[in-house]
């Protein structure tokens, strides 16, 4: 792997560490909302997460090929 494919794999990865961390927080605050009643805004929080999940995966197999 040549320098700028590392650098460029190790920058992704710490923004992908950023987006995991920002989705934990945000399921947290959706599951307290949730619990005071606004399940119509819980819902729509999970639905937005699940985007970022899958973005996530394809984030992760970018750094993989990198990596190779």
């Amino acid at each position: 792997m040549d320098q700028q494919a590392s650098t460029a794999a190790d920058t992704l990865e710490l923004l992908l560490l950023n987006q995991i961390a920002i989705r934990a927080a945000l399921e947290e605050l959706s599951l307290w909302v949730s619990h005071r009643g606004a399940v119509v805004t819980h819902q729509n929080v999970m639905a937005a997460l699940a985007a970022l999940d899958i973005h996530a995966e394809a984030i992760s197999s970018g750094i993989q090929r990198l990596r190779s």
